[in-house]
């Protein structure tokens, strides 16, 4: 059992973080706090080619491994979690096309989604509909060679930018299960009664855009349909949610890692009683804990990707992962906010962002208590082995 990364693995790592350290995180602070949309950032990652991580070096993408794709999310995270937003629904959606779409729809959008001259996210969650995607109620009937769409999106990154943009539909809203009645249309930007209304206020989270969508009379061509096959649209979604998972699990250890390098960081520099607080007990009792929840993270994260790396089906594996370090983000950023005091609850110092970005991580890509009930359905399956 081989827990460490390979030679070209940690050369892709220092990559990442000099890029982070130099372009990243010296605005970071600054443009959060405005909300200030990261466009040098965004022209830097396609420099870097990782709006291709996802799409096969045969459409001109990275087809990155899924240990460096947790790299990636682990180190732009530990910079500024909102750039990690920008590539995460985009790279989802990259995967769903490279794995599930027609080769005309693969041909048409691939090249250009590996270069970023395209960019792309995912449209499901609605107002009534979250964690329960069978229950949505955004339609599409077909009219000749084209599917009418109505309904209305929420909470979707990269709304203004996506082109196309999946959206999942009930295309037989009349059918039991519902998910037999679910696709994924594939909208490119400018399509007629395609709408953005407005960018939705977030406590944390900031950089990239959160939108609410609607679509009015929608017209999709049959072609965008993807994979050219209605009813397959769950099947389709849930596939990549693994990947997804993987990805915002990588980012809450991005986002632990910053609050321990923080904490760690003041608790050498700030003095009390004649010496600098990291020699004090309390003070190293919270540091041990965070540097554990970090590591244990980091292991169940490459963990899950390392087997999904060898083809294994990894919900259970990637579930755990997003379950115990979206949590350990959340832990390390308030233990790293003890560790600043009052100052931990200055705008002035990183902790207060990290503290406001790290809920994200155990409520998106599905909830952690829905993944404690993922995992627990396995565990009790007569075929379940973890490990």
């Amino acid at each position: 059992m081989d827990f460490e990364l390979t030679d070209e693995q940690r050369a892709f790592r220092a990559v990442l973080r000099e890029f982070v350290d130099t372009d990243i995180r010296p605005v970071a602070r600054e443009w959060e706090a405005t909300d200030r949309y990261p466009t040098e950032i965004v022209a830097r990652l396609r420099e870097l080619g990782l709006f291709g991580m996802t799409v096969p070096p045969a459409y001109g993408g990275l087809g990155l491994d899924l240990v460096s794709f947790a790299l990636v999310f682990e180190e732009i995270s530990r910079g500024w979690m909102g750039i990690a937003g920008i590539l995460g629904s985009h790279s989802l959606s990259c995967w769903m096309i490279a794995r599930h779409g027609t080769p005309e729809q693969q041909q048409r959008y691939l090249p250009e989604l590996a270069t970023g001259q395209r960019r792309t996210g995912i449209a499901l969650t609605e107002p009534d509909a979250g964690t329960d995607l069978q229950g949505i109620k955004t339609t599409a009937r077909r009219d000749g060679e084209h599917y009418l769409v109505n309904g209305g999106k929420t909470w979707i990154t990269n709304a203004r930018h996506a082109d196309p943009l999946p959206v999942l539909v009930k295309t037989d809203p009349a059918a039991e299960p519902a998910h037999r009645g679910m696709s994924v249309l594939l909208v490119d930007q400018g399509t007629p009664g395609f709408t953005v209304l407005r960018d939705l206020p977030k406590l944390g989270y900031k950089g990239p855009e959160s939108c609410e969508v609607l679509l009015d009379e929608c017209r999709v061509p049959v072609g965008n349909l993807l994979g050219g096959v209605e009813g397959r649209g769950m099947q389709q979604v849930l596939s990549a949610l693994e990947t997804g998972r993987i990805n915002v699990a990588a980012r809450a250890v991005g986002v632990a890692q910053a609050a321990y390098d923080e904490a760690l960081r003041y608790a050498r520099q700030r003095h009390a009683f004649g010496k600098p607080i990291a020699q004090f007990q309390a003070i190293q009792l919270k540091l041990a804990d965070m540097a554990t929840k970090v590591q244990a993270a980091r292991l169940l994260v490459y963990w899950a990707a390392s087997r999904a790396d060898a083809g294994r089906r990894v919900d259970t594996e990637a579930g755990m992962a997003k379950l115990f370090a979206s949590e350990a983000a959340q832990e390390c950023a308030l233990l790293a906010m003890h560790v600043h005091g009052g100052y931990g609850y200055s705008r002035e110092f990183v902790v207060e962002r990290l503290y406001r970005d790290a809920p994200l991580m155990s409520i998106g890509e599905g909830t952690n208590d829905i993944q404690r009930l993922v995992i627990a359905r396995r565990l009790l399956s007569e075929q379940s082995q973890i490990g």
